[in-house]
């Protein structure tokens, strides 16, 4: 699967911490695989460790969690489908700020 990023992630990245950067990136591996594994069959149950679920009162954003015990690291994402491709597109990165305008 591919990845994009929007602007407000964007921002959001260039204010993390460059160890909380490292914390996200360690657990991309396995987000990307349990993402092929959604984009085949989209009820598939997500990994436990990465915590998402699909955010409440949104249709399509998601949310998962990249650290627990310090910082305290969220992410938002959505399925987007680009030149007939389904892609994962970042939202937002950071704490549980980012669940204020998802």
């Amino acid at each position: 699967m591919r990845f994009r990023t929007t602007p407000a992630f964007d921002r959001d990245w260039k204010r993390l911490l460059p160890e909380h950067k490292a914390i996200f990136r360690e657990r991309m591996p396995e987000f990307s695989r349990a993402c092929d594994a959604h984009a085949a069959a989209p009820g598939s149950v997500w990994p436990a460790a990465l915590r998402v679920s699909q955010m409440k009162g949104t249709k399509s954003i998601w949310e998962m969690t990249w650290s627990f015990a310090g910082p305290d690291g969220r992410a938002t994402f959505e399925f987007v489908t680009v030149d007939g491709d389904l892609v994962c597109q970042w939202r937002r990165v950071g704490d549980h700020s980012v669940y204020i305008n998802p």
